[in-house]
């Protein structure tokens, strides 16, 4: 009888397991700008090393199309040569026998289509459209262009003050941007090729909740100019920061009773306290921003005229956001006990409260909004709530630690369901929220994999109220009948904000993108700001008196990622308070300094001074 053996791994393979996982953190900190050619030649010769070389496809195919992609990057292709890439993938792609071969191929493909002014420019002007103007990459990801390195550098020495002054340089809610920005800003930092990205937010937190009041920066001398901003949310109040800032007067007609817009309204309490929020609002409004509150815009009694505000002001954005809720079109809809998302926040906002003590409750929904409100049912006592998402629980558009918090309060996810109908009573009451279990199907245009149909049977929830919180819309009507165009159910405003055939007439925000998040409001509130004052003959630019520590030449081990601690799930599950903790002093200390500067090292050195880049 032969002995066997027990297989353990050896060092080379041990070695090549540590060399992929440093592979894999490369990837992930590839910073915006990448040249799509090169980047591709970089993958292809990865996946051709792979193949087992039994097949002509992968074994000479795969080299071709390196030496073919390694020939526009040298300037020695033709026009010509980009359209046999594109067939020569196209045959490796159909005749590969193993998924590296028509991967790789497939991932020729989509560049060679997707980037194919850039493979022109190489060929005929030796060079690539990707440009360096902004070579850092979190800065680069950040939509506002807020000046990360120096803020996380300001807070590593202990100026919290001046951290905050320059966040407001280009971002004037740093304090609620702290507590619920989706910080893509982390997505691609640096560090990630040694550890983990930065918590940026955290860091920006940290700022916010030792620096006190920090007052906002003097005006510049009056224009003359008036301006009316239709919205006092984070996008109009932004403009009208940055307007006052210049010397011109804003005025906001805002038709609810709170200044915020969606921060206020769409967010509750425990992740955005509305102290925090009035803080920034406050600073803002220290401007000189004169406010109009119950003023909505449009026809009929009470309401103010977009014809009289193009009348009477120089210059109208518009920044209304998306405050109505979307209908999911389920039979039993209407029924009592089906509240939308939008309405249960709003009603929750404005100091009103929601009967869900000892009831079930259903959620219709896989993103933010419908984990804020699962965990606002939780907290209004509801003795169950399950979310129920078509789609797999990783495939869901919440942020991943929005979704944890909710499981470990309770809340249970019930994935890979669809909402096919809401059952009733004879009274038209809830009774159950009926769902059709769903395989998971082949990946879509979004990257994520579809639901597919299942022969399962129906899966029957019961349940008191279903919250629906599928998506928000924005109500246009209005100023289509006033001639503002209209697109898509959104105002058609150009990349520079300004509406088509409307002179003077600028949008930005929720009412021009669709539903989005906070700091992409800011910063179209921010590009607003700067092309109203060039349309009204001006160029100011903002700048910040703030000397920015230099980096220190230091030694950056491989260190982990600190990260903001929350108040324990059976305490916070009863309560609306703040769910997050403060960072302490020796957690500040650690986490900033883990910052590698790429504002001064590597090409962001090239960077520019950092006055506002509108």
């Amino acid at each position: 009888m032969s002995r066997l053996s027990i297989a353990t791994k050896s060092v080379a393979q041990t070695t090549v397991e540590h060399l992929y996982k440093d592979l894999e953190r490369r990837i992930v900190a590839s910073p915006p700008g990448l040249c799509p050619v090169d980047m591709a030649l970089a993958f292809l010769r990865l996946c051709h090393a792979q193949t087992c070389g039994k097949c002509v496809p992968c074994r000479v195919g795969l080299g071709q199309l390196s030496a073919m992609l390694e020939s526009v990057l040298d300037g020695e292709a033709t026009l010509e040569t980009i359209d046999l890439i594109e067939r020569t993938a196209r045959v490796i792609a159909d005749t590969a026998d193993c998924a590296i071969g028509f991967s790789a191929a497939n991932m020729v493909l989509k560049g060679v289509r997707g980037f194919r002014d850039d493979y022109e420019e190489h060929i005929r002007h030796g060079k690539c459209l990707a440009s360096l103007e902004q070579p850092v990459p979190c800065v680069a990801l950040c939509p506002a262009g807020v000046d990360i390195p120096g803020y996380i550098a300001l807070v590593h020495e202990g100026r919290y003050a001046d951290a905050v002054r320059l966040i407001r340089k280009d971002n004037p809610f740093p304090t609620a941007c702290a507590l619920v920005c989706e910080h893509p800003c982390e997505a691609r930092c640096r560090r990630n090729m040694i550890d983990s990205s930065i918590n940026i937010r955290g860091m920006k937190l940290a700022a916010v909740d030792n620096a006190g009041e920090v007052p906002a920066p003097e005006r510049m001398p009056s224009t003359g100019k008036r301006i009316a901003i239709i919205g006092g949310g984070p996008s109009g109040l932004s403009a009208a920061y940055y307007l006052q800032l210049m010397g011109h007067q804003t005025t906001v007609f805002e038709m609810h009773k709170h200044l915020g817009g969606m921060l206020y309204y769409g967010i509750p309490s425990y992740r955005l306290p509305r102290e925090r929020l009035d803080s920034d609002i406050n600073a803002i409004l220290s401007t000189g921003v004169e406010v109009r509150l119950n003023s909505p815009v449009g026809e009929g009694e009470g309401k103010i005229s977009i014809n009289d505000l193009r009348e009477q002001y120089d210059a109208v954005y518009i920044s209304i956001g998306a405050h109505t809720d979307k209908k999911v079109g389920l039979p039993g809809e209407d029924a009592k006990g089906v509240i939308s998302a939008v309405e249960m926040l709003g009603t929750l906002a404005d100091g009103g409260t929601i009967d869900l003590k000892g009831k079930r409750v259903c959620v219709i929904g896989g993103g933010n909004v419908a984990m804020d409100v699962t965990r606002s049912a939780i907290r209004l006592g509801a003795s169950t709530v399950c979310t129920v998402y078509r789609r797999r629980q990783v495939d869901m558009t919440a942020l991943v630690e929005e979704v944890r918090s909710a499981i470990a309060e309770g809340a249970e996810i019930l994935e890979l369901h669809a909402p096919v109908r809401i059952e009733t009573d004879e009274n038209n009451c809830v009774t159950a929220l009926i769902a059709q279990p769903k395989l998971i199907g082949k990946y879509g245009r979004d990257g994520r994999p579809a639901p597919a149909d299942s022969e399962q049977p129906e899966k029957r929830i019961p349940c008191d109220v279903v919250i629906v919180a599928v998506g928000q819309g924005i109500e246009t009507h209005y100023f289509e009948e006033k001639g503002i165009p209209i697109k898509r159910g959104v105002i058609a405003a150009a990349d520079w904000s300004a509406v088509e055939n409307a002179p003077g007439v600028f949008a930005g925000g929720d009412c021009v993108t669709g539903p989005a998040t906070a700091i992409r409001a800011i910063a179209a509130g921010k590009v607003a700001a700067a092309n109203i004052d060039n349309y009204l003959g001006y160029n100011h630019v903002i700048e910040t008196k703030i000397d920015i520590p230099a980096p220190k030449i230091k030694d950056d081990p491989a260190c982990g990622r600190i990260n903001v601690k929350e108040r324990p799930a059976s305490e916070r599950r009863c309560d609306f308070d703040a769910v997050e903790c403060k960072l302490t002093p020796e957690e500040i200390c650690q986490e900033s300094g883990r910052c590698l500067r790429c504002d001064h090292f590597g090409f962001g050195i090239f960077k520019g001074g950092r006055e506002t880049k509108w």
